[in-house]
């Protein structure tokens, strides 16, 4: 299957949806961000840094995710990304929009045939 960049083919703000998913698993760096929702997706989607950090930092502007340098397991400082408790309840909010617009799409979809 071909892979889906996180830009332009994303819907808008799905990709704050996948970050703050993914950093409910743990603190990651940036590319660790990326390397498991490209992991999990089964190669699907697929994140480019001049979408990624972006991203990143609009989310930290808006307080659901902390950022702090760390030495990574490279040896190298990177920022390890953690979700804010206001970055949980913007998850459940966005999955749950996510869950309705997906439920509709479905609908419409079936209808057409």
């Amino acid at each position: 299957m071909k892979p889906i960049s996180a830009s332009p083919d994303l819907l808008p703000g799905t990709l704050d949806l996948l970050v703050l998913k993914i950093l409910t698993l743990g603190p990651r760096h940036g590319y660790a961000i990326a390397r498991r929702l490209r992991q999990i997706s089964d190669a699907v989607l697929e994140v480019r840094q001049g979408s990624l950090y972006p991203a990143l930092h609009r989310l930290e502007r808006q307080g659901w995710i902390r950022a702090k340098w760390q030495v990574s397991e490279t040896g190298r400082e990177a920022r390890n990304y953690s979700l804010s408790a206001a970055g949980r309840r913007q998850l459940a909010k966005e999955a749950a929009a996510w869950e309705r617009m997906s439920d509709a799409v479905k609908l419409v979809l079936a209808a057409a045939e």
